[in-house]
């Protein structure tokens, strides 16, 4: 149930970290698919430090919301200077 938490959660941060790029030319969903790409792994690694993990709708839940629009701007920050670099 975790991975399916941030999963849900990765789609979320997905979105609001295209927002947050506001980077254009890939579309939104394929920016929210690299958002839930990057919220999960960051998730996984946030989980093994002991600082992530995502239970219910509570405190712990923003944490994990700001852990997933890190990862999800990360990943989409990586895969747009490699596209557009093509």
């Amino acid at each position: 149930m975790n991975f399916l938490s941030w999963l849900v959660l990765g789609l979320i941060a997905g979105y609001v970290g295209s927002t947050i790029l506001n980077k254009g030319g890939s579309g939104l969903v394929v920016d929210v698919a690299l958002g839930a790409v990057g919220a999960v792994v960051c998730g996984y690694i946030g989980t093994l430090v002991g600082i992530g993990a995502v239970f219910g709708l509570n405190l712990s839940t923003l944490f994990s919301l700001v852990v997933a629009i890190i990862g999800a701007v990360v990943v989409q920050t990586v895969y747009h200077s490699v596209a557009g670099r093509s």
